[in-house]
């Protein structure tokens, strides 16, 4: 069908790591069978100019179109009214232009224009809220519910989310408990609606240890002066907000203390400075740090220097909808993980996989309990931690089912 067409809208820009993740992946894949796409997004202008030539070259073999206007941060609030206005406007262009059939967004700001172009133009509206938005940012601590301002936002865009679940022609979680919160929620009609779950997957051919370039492993080796003898834990991402960077660091101290050839390589986007500050607070040695910004060709090379790789995500409501990209990542690679209980679907992949060391809490006994265990040699199978992430995280599954999803809403047209 030559009318397949869809707008895809993202408040993440396509120039961040997320978009070229859990964006280009299944739209690029979602081509084959007959669907094109318009990608509208707010891109940080550093990071646009840093890696826009990039991001046209991911999409360049497919039908898929890409506009992108300036994300504004300050002032807070208002930059976000700019921001929303900005996208409607462009929407409105677009769909002038192009007759689209259907709009799909991720939640906030996407999902206000999505309604606005279901009740305009009568399109279908996919409503891929991933995670619990409005209260990831009270969580995170991006909107203080003390201010009177951030108060009346957060229950402006509680209401929204319902009225976007209530109106979509279909919607889309991260996690199992994700789904399970929302159909039990009372203030939702017509439970139990139509939501699928898809968590955040994983790119197996680009994450897969037996394809290392080796060459450039040698020279990032060489530049971050690793040596063979290290024993190198890992962490991938941003830090910061939901991410407990100071129980991270409190547990490489008693890593560090414990085995003293440990290392610890951040494959992050923040500055070395950012993290060694955070490192020094907890007394752990400029030299047992490691930062490296890495393009997403580059990160399967850095993750592969990992004997395990960490992350601590902070166990709070919101996160029960939560799918870390990273951790689809670092099974694919083999790699064990380090991670606390009470986010999203984690901990029961990680049991049912055999696939690392699960915290129930912060507290030094439990990070002693693991450091013992890891000093005592590494027992996993990583051909096994692998099959894990295929069979949960392959990106070949989250493509059928958005593509499941998306046959069904375009037979359901008028």
């Amino acid at each position: 069908m030559a009318d397949k067409k869809v707008l895809f809208i993202s408040y993440d820009g396509m120039t961040d790591p997320l978009g070229q993740s859990q964006v280009i992946p299944y739209l690029s894949n979602l081509t084959k069978y007959g669907y094109t796409f318009t990608i509208l997004s707010c891109d940080k202008p550093d990071k646009y100019a840093a890696n826009k030539e990039y991001v046209e070259k991911l999409i360049a073999l497919f039908p898929i179109k890409w506009v992108s206007i300036p994300y504004h941060k300050n002032p807070p609030v208002l930059s976000s009214v700019y921001d929303f206005y900005a996208l409607k406007k462009t929407a409105k262009k677009l769909q002038y232009s192009n007759h689209f059939d259907m709009v799909h967004t991720r939640p906030g700001l996407p999902s206000l224009v999505a309604i606005y172009m279901k009740n305009k133009f009568g399109i279908k509206f996919l409503n891929d809220i991933r995670g619990f938005w409005a209260d990831e940012r009270v969580d995170g601590g991006i909107w203080n519910l003390r201010n009177p301002i951030f108060k009346i936002v957060y229950k402006f865009f509680k209401r929204h989310e319902y009225d976007c679940l209530i109106k979509a022609d279909y919607s889309i979680c991260l996690t199992y408990k994700g789904r399970d919160v929302l159909h039990s929620n009372k203030n939702i009609a017509n439970q139990p609606i139509p939501i699928e779950v898809i968590p955040c997957s994983v790119d197996l051919e680009l994450f897969n240890a037996n394809k290392v370039d080796l060459l450039l492993k040698e020279k990032f080796k060489a530049e971050l002066k690793i040596k063979e003898t290290d024993f190198i834990i890992s962490y991938l991402g941003s830090i910061g907000g939901w991410y407990l960077t100071a129980e991270m660091m409190r547990f490489c101290k008693m890593v560090s203390d414990k085995i003293p050839t440990a290392k610890f390589l951040f494959i992050s986007p923040h500055s070395y400075a950012v993290i060694n500050r955070a490192a020094k607070k907890w007394h752990l040695a400029p030299d047992k740090i490691i930062a490296k910004q890495g393009k997403r060709h580059e990160v399967p090379v850095l993750l592969s220097f990992s004997n395990y790789s960490l992350f601590f995500i902070k166990p709070c409501h919101s996160k029960l909808s939560s799918s870390p990209t990273k951790h689809g990542e670092i099974m694919a690679m083999g790699i064990p993980v380090i991670t606390n209980s009470g986010v999203g679907d984690v901990a029961e992949i990680v049991t049912k996989y055999n696939a690392g060391y699960l915290l129930n809490d912060f507290s030094e006994e439990s990070f002693t309990e693991v450091i013992e265990k890891i000093n005592d040699g590494n027992l996993f199978d990583k051909v096994l931690i692998r099959a894990g992430a295929k069979d949960f995280y392959a990106l070949e599954t989250a493509v059928e089912r958005y593509k499941k999803i998306y046959d069904h809403i375009f037979a359901s047209r008028k």
